[in-house]
């Protein structure tokens, strides 16, 4: 059984070398003529005829015969191989699951078709399928709000013999706060694109009071917390500290994550990428049961909190670094410590402006970002086969593409995007698809090679480059 935490698969092919100097990098030599790595048409999970209008717009714009070979076999990948859809009591209701790992994740999931809403008004069948992956993502959090992951429906889990509260439901149950904002930022957006509510009904109201107090609960201000976590394993980061709480935190407004949204734990217990994303999330809730649901009080108790968490972050998020000035810690205390560095997963540092949740242009987030696209940060890597930020997730020395994909999404600077494009072109190893990680000298040795998220946030950055610099598609690369 595949875990995420899986081992590096070794492709066939091998891999030139590139100067980095002039981010001049290898090309793979994939199967000749570029054949379609979709499935059969029969074996396909869910079929758009948007997303396949789209497709066939995409490849008239990409002159480049090899990315437009990626793009058509990426950005469908989540609706090809991972959506169960069906009607439960005449409501969508979607299952998504990651790819090579038989359950859903609540923020993958979130991600696998983020990028589909901007087509939802030309194929209504697409709007249900979306609905259904919000309805879904309702009643897994109204099971647990702290599980990370859940099976399709009552199972047994590999990780039954984690030490936390396990239900028959989940497949793990690792506490990341992105877990619970991923969910907001898709049913906010769909709403925003569709005006359908029909989403935020009474059980939707219900699972976000438990996100609110689940949130609030993890502020920890009384000094405990109804969460803890344990595994038995050889993999430190795959278990909580201190009988599964964590390392000591003072309270000072923030919201403790157990895990980042690698899945990995943290090190210090406030996850400042996620404490930004959690300040986003609850106001669009507050929005949300203002406009929608005339709630006034809830809405009122999201903004405040909101304005709590964000004033907390400008007390602690930031930090004076020896090289780099200010610029934003990936975690803290509370008690004056701070963790410079960056992982690939999203929310990280340099995702926010993505995320909606700090201006690019800001001086603290560019001063951020030199550090983290720099060895000075310990989780970024260059070699002979690219270079972008990873994580302990996998290990050393292996480039995730979610970072090289968020560093072109979050750049105004055309020869920065062209670069990103030519190193993920370049770095799929003739399988047509993204991985999870792929090594800095050799792009043959990777982990996950299927990786939906990955796909489909790709095909999402090629239609964000047809947008803003559609010259750039014409170009080989």
């Amino acid at each position: 059984m595949f875990t995420r935490r899986d081992f590096i698969k070794t492709g066939g092919l091998a891999i030139a070398g590139l100067s980095l100097a002039n981010n001049s990098f290898a090309k793979n030599s994939p199967s000749a003529a570029f054949e379609s790595k979709r499935p059969k048409l029969s074996k396909r999970k869910f079929t758009s005829e948007a997303v396949e209008a789209k497709i066939a717009e995409m490849k008239k714009e990409i002159n480049d015969e090899e990315l437009s070979w990626l793009f058509e076999n990426c950005f469908p990948n989540t609706l090809d191989t991972t959506v169960k859809h069906k009607l439960i009591a005449g409501k969508p209701d979607t299952f998504v699951i990651t790819g090579d790992i038989d359950a859903m994740w609540l923020r993958d999931s979130s991600a696998q078709v983020w990028p589909y809403l901007s087509l939802v008004k030309d194929d209504k069948k697409l709007q249900n399928l979306i609905a259904g992956v919000i309805n879904r993502q309702t009643k897994c959090i109204l099971i647990d709000p702290y599980a990370n992951a859940f099976n399709y429906g009552p199972g047994k889990s590999q990780w039954l013999s984690d030490i936390t509260e396990m239900k028959p439901e989940l497949h793990e149950r690792k506490w990341e706060i992105d877990s619970l904002c991923y969910p907001i930022r898709l049913a906010y957006n769909y709403w925003k694109t569709t005006g359908d509510v029909s989403v935020f009904n009474d059980d939707w109201k219900k699972a976000m009071q438990s996100v609110y107090n689940t949130f609030s609960a993890q502020q920890r201000k009384d000094g405990t917390s109804p969460y803890s976590f344990m595994r038995e394993t050889t993999a430190a980061t795959d278990s909580v500290p201190l009988k599964g709480f964590g390392n000591p935190i003072k309270p000072i407004g923030l919201i403790v994550s157990a895990f980042r949204p690698s899945d990995d734990s943290t090190i210090l217990p406030f996850l400042i990428p996620s404490n930004y994303f959690a300040v986003v999330s609850l106001r669009q809730l507050s929005e949300i049961f203002s406009e929608v649901i005339k709630d006034k009080t809830f809405a009122d108790k999201c903004s405040s909190f909101a304005n709590e968490v964000e004033e907390a972050l400008n007390n602690f998020a930031v930090a004076e670094h020896l090289n780099y000035g200010k610029i934003f810690c990936y975690e803290v205390d509370g008690f004056g410590n701070n963790l410079f560095m960056d992982d690939a997963n999203v929310p990280s540092l340099l995702s926010l402006p993505y995320l909606n949740a700090i201006n690019k242009d800001s001086e603290i987030y560019k001063n951020t970002r030199k550090f983290l696209l720099n060895p000075d940060n310990p989780y970024f890597f260059s070699g002979k086969a690219g270079e972008g930020i990873g994580g302990p997730h996998v290990g050393l020395k292996m480039i995730w593409p979610i970072s090289i994909i968020m560093r072109g999404m979050t750049s105004s600077d055309v020869n920065e995007i062209r670069s990103c494009i030519k190193i993920l072109k370049n770095s799929h190893a003739g399988t047509g698809f993204m991985h999870e990680s792929f090594h800095q000298d050799d792009a043959n040795k990777f982990s996950r090679s299927w990786f939906a998220w990955a796909n489909t946030l790709f095909g999402e950055f090629i239609i964000k480059v047809h947008n803003e610099h559609p010259d750039l598609l014409k170009e080989k690369f």
